[in-house]
């Protein structure tokens, strides 16, 4: 009962993460698992929760807790940006650990690594040298 009230404390939807997101935890179900590069023990899964689906890059040691059907809780997760598409990742500072079989049904009509964002960075001049000043990622297109 602790441990699941630990779980729900700062806790995120998959529908609720956006580019760049950091600190994130969240519970996931595996839905597939596919090898990118063996040598580099890279792997891309399809994981999500009741409100969507995302994919979810696995690194290293990772690789062996993830099984396809199997729940993940991930704790300080991040969401990274390739090709203007969202990520959900764990780094070093981040943990993922096999939790209990996951009550929910994942809705897999809401991929958020589909939706893809443009990104918007704006300049300020200062002493003839420009510095970034925001990064901004605005979605450009949604299927």
């Amino acid at each position: 009962m602790a441990e699941q009230k630990k779980q729900q404390v700062g806790s995120k939807k998959v529908n609720e993460l956006y580019p760049l997101d950091n600190g994130v935890n969240i519970t996931v179900k595996v839905i597939s698992k596919k090898a990118i590069a063996q040598r580099n023990g890279l792997a891309e899964c399809l994981v999500g929760d009741d409100t969507g689906i995302i994919i979810f890059t696995a690194r290293n040691d990772q690789l062996d807790l993830i099984q396809e059907g199997s729940t993940l809780v991930l704790t300080k997760a991040k969401v990274d940006m390739f090709k203007g598409s969202m990520r959900l990742a764990v780094n070093r500072f981040g943990h993922i650990e096999v939790g209990a079989p996951a009550s929910f049904k994942v809705e897999q009509d809401v991929n958020m690594s589909i939706t893809e964002y443009s990104t918007y960075i704006r300049h300020i001049l200062c002493n003839y040298e420009y510095y970034i000043f925001m990064v901004d990622y605005r979605i450009l297109t949604e299927l």
